[in-house]
């Protein structure tokens, strides 16, 4: 083995002279092969007089690459940064891909309620929603002027109030009567009916307020109908007629009126006579009913039913055709 060759493993050339030296070697320690140059490590060659022939075309070679050598030192550095070049651009194209186009400008929201209506129907829903307020607010005004005390307004146009609030809307204070009644009070009606031969037949009593009642038991969603009809409008009769059945005023013939037409259609939907024939007068009574005290109470009051019975009242001929069932 040549005294030169440190790399035991090193590959010779074409000519004779030794390969390119070992990438970790210093790039000056090659040099040292060149002309006139001494031995590394102070061993000296067999012949001082000039260089090798194989070696002076080498070092030609290399001269006029124009560049490093493959196991140089200044190759390796850019070799050492190239894994991060990736990276880098990697986060530039996510930065990118987040700021989105420049020139796009956002989608405007979708229109919702009535603005996602065409101009036309957008101006029916505001005159629906104007008709409504309007009316919500004549009516709660016409309530409060009926429970007002009397008044500028209500002395001159108190007949228009009457006629919008009673007998639907009317307000009384009887659920926070000092004395609450003690009373069960029924209300049953008969009528006089014409049948299909031409005569008249007088039906049984027939107890309205029980019909109501058995609706309302057992269910969870009774209707106003049902509890508040029939027993609104007998408090409405009773409270503008006197003790021998006079109306008062106007209110008094209004309130016979709403009576009659609450008798009439029922009797035409739950009487099987009424159904076959047509009415032509109704008679209507009160059946009044002490509420029994509790046992451990020493007070004692009459069980037995007290009755009011008012005249025959003949039934107009809109109400005797149908007109109200």
């Amino acid at each position: 083995m040549d005294a030169y060759d440190e790399d035991s493993h090193a590959r010779g050339g074409p000519d004779g002279a030794k390969g390119a030296s070992h990438p970790d070697r210093d790039p000056e320690g090659d040099a040292g092969t060149g002309p006139g140059s001494g031995p590394k490590g102070g061993v000296s060659s067999g012949s001082g007089s000039g260089p090798e022939p194989g070696a002076g075309s080498g070092q030609e070679e290399r001269a006029g690459s124009g560049g490093p050598r493959p196991g140089s030192g200044a190759e390796r550095e850019p070799l050492a940064a190239a894994p991060d070049a990736p990276a880098a651009d990697a986060a530039d194209a996510v930065d990118v891909r987040d700021a989105g186009p420049p020139d796009q400008a956002p989608l405007p929201s979708p229109r919702t309620g009535v603005a996602a209506l065409s101009p036309r129907y957008q101006t029916v829903a505001a005159l629906a929603l104007a008709v409504v307020a309007v009316a919500a607010c004549v009516h709660l005004a016409m309530v409060f002027l009926s429970v007002a005390p009397a008044n500028t307004v209500t002395k001159q146009h108190g007949r228009a109030i009457e006629d919008w609030v009673y007998p639907e809307f009317e307000q009384n204070w009887k659920l926070f009567a000092p004395n609450p009644l003690q009373q069960n009070i029924a209300v049953q009606a008969r009528a006089e009916v014409r049948m299909k031969d031409g005569g008249v037949r007088t039906t049984g009593w027939t107890d309205l307020s029980a019909r109501d009642g058995a609706a309302i038991d057992g269910n969870l969603v009774p209707s106003h109908t049902q509890q508040n009809e029939l027993r609104r409008a007998w408090d409405f009769f009773v409270a503008t007629h006197t003790a021998d059945n006079r109306p008062v005023a106007l209110r008094g013939s209004l309130s016979e009126q709403y009576v009659r037409r609450i008798v009439v259609m029922r009797l035409y939907r739950d009487d099987p006579t009424s159904r076959e024939g047509v009415i032509q007068r109704v008679q209507v009574r009160s059946s009044t009913t002490n509420v029994q005290p509790p046992k451990w109470s020493p007070e004692r009051v009459s069980d037995k039913p007290v009755y009011r019975l008012l005249p025959w009242w003949t039934v107009s001929s809109d109400e005797a055709a149908g007109g109200v069932r």
